[in-house]
């Protein structure tokens, strides 16, 4: 996130998602590089890359290794990432004569992306369980707010008089698909990422692919035919995913924001924001946050597409760019579906019952 929105107490709490930032930690980021490590050397042995006796060895010497920050940070600015120092670290810890079992066949790419991959499974999980609950929300307001009467509007004129639930409707069909949509995607971008310093495996071969079959499957995750160092089609996707359901969810605040204008009334909700000058005021602040939130995510967009360009087989600036934009637009997703559902089951009615008059 932005520094001004992350770290500063007046607007951080707007926009966080400590769940999801969690996920992209610095004690998240190295479980995930150890995990693959230990998975790599264990696949390597099994594969018959490195002696399996060996293999095990480092795997178990490798188990308590944790590494040091402080001492990785000055390798940021030459090395232009933390994995170079980290592995001469884990090197070190297993000693001289496993060192040959730690990082085989691998290049830093493989490390980061995988790890990449981890934190976006467990993202998703949390994304699915979030949506389920968001579409339960929507099912409920449905049944409470059936044979409710509204105003149609089409270009926020007056048009036709709806049922409530015809609106609701626009508002859940969407996170349903939202839903589909992910359970697709999620094989393309929980993927492992082995590929080795120039993406064609040569320095596992000739155990390469059995090799990546084993660490997939150690890790839990996609094995691809080959890598995708500089194939970054599907995180694009994500990310349009991503922006699509903000956009969705921003749909829905700014319906909500325009139905409890005054003199429009078409929706009551119990909480709502105070002003500072005006004590009369409830300000749908849940509702203006979804929008904001939704078009933060869209400005992201272009910057992941940005990043499909990486040139020949390994880029550093368009990679780096990832680094920056996805984890971000997938905070502002997991706090907008938080917020969405907050929202909904704030709502105590829309429109008006059929005996109101």
């Amino acid at each position: 996130m932005n520094p001004l929105t992350a770290t500063n107490p007046f607007f951080s709490g707007l926009f966080a998602d400590e769940e999801i930032t969690d996920l992209f930690s610095q004690q998240a980021t190295a479980r995930a590089f150890l995990a693959f490590e230990i998975a790599l050397s264990q696949s390597a042995g099994a594969a018959g890359l490195i002696a399996p006796e060996l293999a095990d060895r480092a795997a178990a010497a490798m188990a308590d290794f944790k590494p040091d920050i402080a001492a990785l940070l000055p390798d940021l600015s030459t090395d232009g990432m933390a994995v170079p120092g980290y592995v001469r670290q884990l090197k070190a810890h297993v000693g001289k004569d496993l060192a040959v079992a730690v990082h085989p066949g691998a290049t830093s790419q493989d490390l980061i992306d995988t790890a990449l991959a981890l934190s976006i499974r467990a993202a998703n999980d949390i994304f699915q369980h979030r949506l389920a609950a968001l579409l339960l929300a929507l099912d409920d307001l449905a049944t409470t707010q059936a044979g409710h009467r509204l105003m149609g509007r089409t270009r926020m004129q007056a048009a036709l008089p709806i049922d409530a639930a015809h609106r609701i409707a626009t508002w859940r069909a969407p996170c349903a698909r939202a839903q589909s949509r992910l359970a697709a995607l999620r094989p393309e971008v929980e993927q492992l990422q082995f590929g080795g310093p120039v993406g064609d495996r040569q320095r596992s071969a000739p155990v390469a692919d059995a090799l990546a079959t084993r660490l997939a499957r150690h890790l839990d995750l996609q094995c691809p035919p080959a890598s995708w160092h500089t194939e970054r089609d599907g995180l694009a996707l994500y990310a349009g995913w991503l922006s699509s359901l903000t956009g969705s969810l921003g749909k829905m605040g700014q319906d909500i924001c325009l139905m409890v204008q005054q003199g429009v009334d078409d929706l009551a909700q119990s909480g709502g924001g105070t002003s500072s000058a005006m004590a009369h005021k409830q300000n749908p602040v849940t509702a203006e946050l979804l929008v904001t939130l939704a078009r933060f995510n869209a400005a992201q967009l272009p910057l992941m597409h940005q990043a499909l360009v990486h040139e020949q087989e390994r880029s550093g600036a368009m990679w780096t760019l990832e680094w920056m934009v996805l984890p971000t637009m997938m905070t502002c997703t997991g706090a907008a579906l938080t917020r969405a559902t907050q929202q909904v089951r704030a709502i105590t009615r829309i429109g008006e019952t059929p005996d109101a008059g």
